[in-house]
């Protein structure tokens, strides 16, 4: 009981000693305000007293502690909102580069299909000119066939009516005419 009326008298409360509780000794105070009230402040004096120093070290630890994880997140904060900055420029720049390509793409895909077209009427052209040259000689060849022919019928024509109307005087007088022409040009 000393220590705590030490305590109190530290803590500048005043405590009144009750004569029965020195009368008795050690005894238990029932009055419930009075004991909490005294114990209460007893336990704020001790904690005010030992635990300034702790309790404002430990909360300054702690509040600079909190504010480098603060700054720690803003810049984590800056360097991915940089990073995102610098991957949609990356992925605007592919979106330009993309767009070129399919344009470049396009471009060459429609300068293949003009030349493909322009080949394919030189080779068209090419045919016609072919075919029809193959049908002009195709032609020519039948029609000498034909004359020919014509040519071959007729002397064959003429030669039986030569031999059918012909006998040796008009045999002998046709070489005599003959000869009388080429002696007279000459």
């Amino acid at each position: 009981m000393g220590t705590l009326y030490w305590l109190a008298e530290r803590t500048g409360t005043v405590v009144l000693k009750a004569p029965e509780i020195e009368e008795a000794g050690f005894g238990i105070n029932l009055d419930l305000l009075d004991t909490n009230l005294i114990n209460l402040i007893i336990i704020i004096g001790v904690l005010i007293y030992f635990g300034r120093g702790f309790l404002g070290k430990s909360l300054s630890e702690r509040r600079s502690r909190i504010e480098s994880e603060i700054r720690e997140a803003e810049e984590r904060k800056k360097s991915a909102a940089s990073a995102l900055a610098e991957q949609q420029q990356k992925l605007a720049q592919a979106k330009a580069e993309a767009a070129k390509m399919l344009s470049a793409a396009e471009t060459s895909a429609q300068a293949a299909r003009d030349s493909i077209l322009a080949e394919a009427e030189r080779d068209i052209s090419r045919l016609r000119e072919a075919a029809a040259q193959d049908l002009t000689s195709q032609q020519e060849r039948i029609m000498r066939e034909v004359r020919n022919q014509v040519v071959a019928m007729a002397m064959q024509q003429a030669e039986s009516q030569l031999r059918n109307q012909m006998d040796d005087a008009k045999q002998q007088q046709l070489v005599d005419r003959s000869i009388a022409m080429l002696g007279g040009k000459s």
